[in-house]
């Protein structure tokens, strides 16, 4: 997530939401109406008042998300050990907006950084804990992984052109014969076992703490059901040393899955040249082939 400081991206405002609530919601036209400090790229998220929030797809492809996250957040949040956001209504295109929009629950907390975390151990112990049982909760007639989560859940195959284009431009950077050894690895392993729900973006940005703890998640967007893979990239862009391995015992996937992991951390890394974490991945492999 990242910290905006001008309204208005993607062509939505805070005027435009007041107009969309004055015609579709008027029992909350008179609520202020304030952007939130830090927001998603997918939406624009705005305050209503002190209990409510807007939220609003800024491009068709994060449209699915709508529908999915209505649907499927009541059903996935009494499972959880702990909060999620909490679908209110569903609003639909107007004011000149083309997309259908959400109203949801305000949860407070702020966005985790290490910092503001009392234990980073015990932190990873939760994240691992949260992704358990949201792989524990039934996922009979869930959304199968594909485009609505932007193939997260699928066999990371699906992102091969584009790794391998960047393996070509960083080449001189890092050692791609070894990233290409990681990636290579990830796509010989498949999850065999049914489908099981997955989040798709456990990222610090979709984490909130209070008190030093873990005390939601949010932003279920690239939710689905399939491989669980894409949930441990966790460990490689924020966990490290001792709390890395207290997720990795905590959470308890088998070696494939691992593997698969890398490979999800990888292909993002290597796209957005962040080498801090092509690094991690590439030292997790070495160290798991040892």
């Amino acid at each position: 997530m990242t910290e905006f400081h001008q309204d208005g991206r993607a062509g939505i405002d805070a005027a435009l939401v007041r107009r969309l609530l004055a015609q579709q919601f008027p029992q909350w036209a008179d609520l202020p109406v304030t952007p939130v400090k830090v927001d998603g790229w997918d939406n624009r998220t705005y305050q209503l008042g002190s209990g409510l929030t807007a939220r609003l797809p800024t491009h068709s492809s994060y449209v699915p998300a709508v529908d999915k996250e209505h649907r499927w957040l009541p059903v996935l949040g009494p499972h959880l050990p702990v909060e999620i956001p909490e679908a209110v209504a569903k609003g639909a295109p107007g004011e000149g907006y083309p997309y259908p929009w959400a109203i949801r629950r305000w949860i407070p907390g702020e966005t985790a950084t290490v910092e503001r975390i009392t234990d980073l151990d015990d932190f990873a112990r939760s994240i691992a804990a949260f992704i358990l049982a949201l792989q524990d909760v039934d996922a009979t007639g869930g959304p199968l992984a594909g485009a609505h989560s932007f193939h997260r859940g699928a066999p990371p195959e699906y992102y091969h052109d584009e790794t391998l284009e960047a393996l070509a431009v960083l080449k001189g950077r890092i050692d791609t014969d070894l990233a290409r050894e990681v990636w290579d690895t990830a796509l010989a392993t498949s999850w065999d076992r049914p489908p099981v729900w997955f989040h798709g973006d456990i990222a610090n940005g979709n984490l909130l703490v209070q008190d030093g703890q873990l005390s939601a998640v949010i932003d279920f967007g690239t939710s689905g059901v399939g491989d669980p893979a894409c949930d441990l990239v966790i460990a490689y862009t924020f966990f490290s040393g001792s709390s890395r391995a207290a997720f990795r015992d905590a959470v308890d996937q088998d070696p494939g899955t691992w593997a698969r992991a890398r490979g999800w951390a990888l292909w993002k890394a290597l796209i957005t040249e962040d080498l801090r974490v092509v690094d991690n991945v590439l030292a997790d492999y070495r160290a798991q082939a040892v």
